[in-house]
């Protein structure tokens, strides 16, 4: 039995972003979707350089060590990561993360660091094979929240790994799986399963039986969901080459979406209500117009001072009830902020605050809380970048949990040498 792949990538700006920085891949033995991070550059590179490493794979398909391929394949993608940084320091905080499968025959080899998924879809039941490198899964895993709370969770894009500049080893989840005639696989990054609901991609997945229909129907659903972010979508179905009638054989041709295209292409959510909505997030403010008539003012009776006189009054009352509302809304709203808490950094360390971090004027609306010990330039790049913006928490509790998991990024200081002391009797002992 011959085993093959049909295939469809897709990939979205989405409605907030300015620049894609999702890359995806798919190809008769490649299969693969990265998602960028460390702004409008540095994501684009980040996520391009690693699918560029990753695609030569898909034209010689190793039969051999597929895992090794694929992890040789991350490793120079880092590499050349690091290169990039240290010849245009601009980039520092860049990262991406990573999920791809490697088919030879009927065997799969997959790699994943990060937050972009892949789902398996066999037998009717959907299963999420990837486990998000998340501060909330994080949580999940510990007792602390659970599923359905993680995904409405202010944290559930803070990741704990990531393929960056870090110069430390790269952890990768490594597996390897049956390509089942009958299954379907569906890669996606968080823009896609931080929006739509998981029994709505395994309803679309299950009841869409064209791949292109299947991924351009979850774009789509991205978008109608407000597409927050870069959406990105592969899905692959394993299919009996030799069951497959004549002339109805998959195309063989690779598919390449998002920054590896090198293009930045505008949303496709089309004239619908969804791309309205993105439209209005980059069409020009339209300025007051001043008044059409100057003059109209002169069309008013001046034997009619009683009713200019109710007029008056009439905007004076409706001004103090403006501000009086003004005044209680901004009160209760300050009273809000002053019950959340964010991660930032004072002075060089990694501090948390009591307030959102934002000023109304002359006031502050936040607070130092507490500053910890943790050097900011004592954590990894990519963690750094992470605190470019301050994370936040709905609790004192939370910002804690956060800043743990920074001390738990922070780099070790490498161990001393042991020195030889003298003895008395002249032989090297070696110091404690």
């Amino acid at each position: 039995m011959a085993v093959v792949l049909s295939y469809a990538a897709r990939s979205d700006v989405g409605l907030l972003r300015k620049s894609n920085q999702d890359s995806g891949y798919a190809g008769p033995h490649l299969l693969a979707v990265a998602d960028g991070m460390g702004g409008a550059a540095g994501g684009d590179i980040a996520s391009s350089t690693v699918v560029a490493h990753l695609a030569p794979l898909d034209d010689d398909a190793p039969s051999g060590d597929l895992l090794g391929s694929l992890r040789e394949a991350v490793h120079e993608s880092h590499s050349e990561l690091l290169g990039r940084v240290a010849d245009q320091p601009s980039l520092a905080g860049l990262g991406t993360t990573v999920v791809a499968l490697l088919r030879s025959g009927d065997r799969f080899a997959m790699i994943h660091i990060g937050d972009s998924r892949a789902y398996l879809l066999r037998g009717g039941e959907l299963l999420q094979v990837t486990t998000d490198h998340t501060f909330v899964q994080h949580l999940v895993e510990a007792g602390r929240l659970t599923a359905e709370e993680a995904e409405h969770h202010p944290q559930r894009s803070v990741l704990l790994r990531v393929l960056g500049d870090n110069e430390s080893d790269i952890v990768l989840d490594e597996w390897t799986h049956e390509a089942k005639v009958g299954d379907r696989w569906m890669l996606c990054s968080d823009g896609l399963s931080g929006v739509v609901s998981a029994e709505t991609i395994e309803y679309v997945l299950t009841s869409v039986p064209n791949v292109d229909e299947c991924a351009d129907t979850l774009i789509n659903l991205a978008l109608r969901g407000g597409g927050p972010d870069n959406v990105t979508v592969v899905v692959a179905d394993v299919l009996d080459l030799d069951s497959i009638p004549d002339g109805t054989a998959p195309v063989t041709a690779p598919q390449t979406v998002g920054a590896a295209t090198g293009r930045n292409l505008p949303t496709a959510a089309g004239s619908g209500a969804a791309g309205r909505a993105a439209a209005l997030g980059t069409a020009p403010l339209a300025t007051d117009g001043e008044d059409d008539d100057p003059g109209a003012d002169d069309d008013v009776p001046r034997t009619e001072p009683r009713r200019r006189a109710r007029t008056l009054l009439s905007v004076l009352l409706g001004t103090v009830v403006t501000l009086a509302v003004i005044v209680a809304v901004g009160a209760a709203g300050y009273r809000w902020s002053q019950s959340q808490y964010y991660v930032g950094v004072d002075n060089g360390y990694v501090a948390v605050y009591r307030g959102i971090p934002q000023q109304l004027g002359p006031i502050a609306l936040s607070q130092l809380e507490e500053r910890t010990e943790i050097l900011l330039d004592d954590l990894p790049p990519f963690a750094r970048q992470r605190l470019e913006e301050p994370i936040s928490a709905e609790s004192l509790e939370a910002a804690k949990e956060i800043v743990d998991l920074l001390a738990a990024e922070v780099e070790p200081e490498p161990t001393p040498e042991p020195t030889a002391l003298p003895s008395p009797t002249g032989d090297p002992q070696v110091a404690a």
